[in-house]
């Protein structure tokens, strides 16, 4: 379609759940210039929120899965929170050591799946195999311990629904050792490419006060200079007892927010060494009631996932069910940037700055 302006408007997308998901972008083009960026929303759209108000305490957890499925475990971690902050149930230090593992193992897995995808997206082919050789390892593990390789559905009010595997040190450790030599791999298969560094430097700019108005976080906001990291600001489960930087960059483009997540990937192996080795004895899970009731009032928690800052908002009114359940989804607002860091950019650098933002749809369409 042409405007009456002479501007080139072309539609990009939905594509089917197999990609990157069904976003559709609506683009205005002066030649190969984009002019602006509409994004269309809401063709994976199920009402989780809503469906989660007709769910139990425990039930509601695990439809989270499905929002960030990258990120399902420290989905499910977040809403646990919530209902642990309104029970005041103390979790045995035990669940709390473990939870942290699987949420930076669910982390490193999703970060390796975004860094072979963004060299798919570039054109190359090669990392995307490379990738998946630590996921897989890293999915083996979650299947071995919590019975699902994606969707762990593994954390229940109070700790955890099982014990870990009687492997699960050994091959974690496997694990650190693998993947710490991988990422040197890494930096050789792409990020030292010429061709790479140039699809991606000075492209896609996001400034710090952009970051901080447009509501965005994890490494798309660290990019951009935006100290955000809740696992600093709010520790949650055992993230007190750990040392770990909070990557931050300056640049604020397509090429810092690649090197942020691979920094953050050897951050994440330095948390799980540092608890690996020392798990402590005792209980997974606390004791509660089967039915859980919360008292009348607000609980809120948030949690740090691949792609930012998760936050659960649940309103009890003393029932067995939620009266209101509220997430403040990552995605979201990353994706609401887009239009403003692709305005004035090349058609072609379009796609690279998708990549970098690390977008999971379904965690828009709630």
């Amino acid at each position: 379609m042409i405007t009456e302006d002479g501007d080139f408007v072309i539609n990009i997308g939905p594509q089917h759940p197999s990609t990157h998901g069904v976003l559709h972008l609506k683009v205005w083009l002066d030649g190969e210039t984009v002019k602006k960026v509409e994004p269309h929303l809401g063709y994976i759209h199920r009402s989780i929120e809503k469906m989660c108000e007709s769910l139990s305490y425990r039930q509601y957890i695990f439809s989270t899965s499905r929002m960030d499925y990258l990120s399902a475990h420290i989905n499910n971690q977040a809403c646990a929170l919530a209902v642990e902050m309104g029970l005041g149930v103390e979790v045995p230090d035990r669940a709390k050591v473990i939870r942290t593992i699987l949420a930076e193992l669910t982390r490193l897995a999703s970060h390796a799946l975004w860094w072979g995808c963004m060299g798919l997206d570039l054109g190359a082919v090669t990392p995307f195999f490379y990738a998946f050789r630590e996921r897989e390892f890293i999915n083996d593990i979650m299947e071995e311990t919590c019975g699902a390789r994606l969707t762990q559905n593994f954390i229940v009010p109070g700790g955890l629904m099982a014990d870990i595997h009687p492997n699960f040190v050994s091959k974690t450790k496997e694990l650190i050792k693998m993947f710490r030599a991988n990422i040197d791999e890494y930096n050789q298969l792409l990020t030292g490419n010429v061709i790479f560094q140039q699809r991606t430097k000075n492209v896609g700019f996001l400034s710090k006060e952009a970051a901080i108005s447009y509501g965005t976080s994890g490494p798309v906001a660290r990019a951009s200079g935006v100290s955000c990291d809740v696992r600093k600001h709010y520790p949650y489960d055992a993230y007190d007892r750990v040392q770990f930087k909070e990557i931050l960059g300056t640049a604020g483009d397509s090429w810092e927010r690649y090197v942020i997540r691979i920094d953050e990937m050897r951050e994440s192996l330095s948390i799980i060494e540092q608890l690996i080795d020392n798990i402590p004895e005792g209980d997974i899970v606390a004791k509660t009631k089967q039915v859980i009731k919360l008292p009348k009032g607000e609980f809120y928690s948030r949690v740090e996932t691949a792609r930012g800052e998760l936050g659960v908002l649940l309103v009890s009114d003393g029932g067995s069910t939620p009266y209101r359940v509220k997430f403040r989804s990552p995605n979201f607002s990353n994706l609401s940037a887009l239009g403003h860091i692709a305005k004035g950019s090349k058609i072609g650098d379009l796609v690279a700055m998708m990549a970098t933002l690390d977008l999971v749809i379904p965690d828009v369409d709630r």
